[in-house]
């Protein structure tokens, strides 16, 4: 996946539009596709701003959204529990299906940590914040 466009360029080839050139000529002239000078021009007409839109999935979207929190609650009752025992738990208590990995990347963006102590028991804490 591309990059979006820097917005000193955006600014620069709807400059050119707004003084008088045409989308093909400013698209022309800024190396870029004319489709996006097209594209740029209408936005900024719109929105009345050249900003790129946020890439990737808003967070707390997908399966595991709506479940973020019982799941943080059942991990803070429970630390030393597996992912795979947490995932069939999820299926069993609330129907939803997750695999372990997904459950780990989860807790990980949560702030949750994997330790193991001295006995080789692992359980996961909250990272410290600073």
């Amino acid at each position: 996946m591309t990059r979006a466009l820097s917005l000193d360029l955006r600014r620069r080839v709807t400059d050119a539009i707004s003084r008088g050139k045409s989308r093909r000529a400013a698209a022309e002239q800024f190396a870029i596709s004319a489709a996006t000078a097209v594209r740029l021009q209408k936005r900024l007409e719109e929105t009345g701003s050249v900003e790129p839109d946020a890439l990737g999935r808003p967070e707390g979207s997908g399966k595991l959204g709506p479940c973020r929190e019982i799941i943080i609650a059942r991990v803070i009752g429970q630390p030393d529990i597996t992912m795979p025992d947490l995932a069939a738990w999820l299926l069993s208590e609330h129907g939803v299906s997750a695999d372990p990995s997904n459950l780990s990347k989860l807790l990980c963006r949560a702030g949750f940590s994997y330790k193991k102590n001295a006995t080789g028991i692992g359980e996961r804490t909250r990272r410290r914040q600073g």
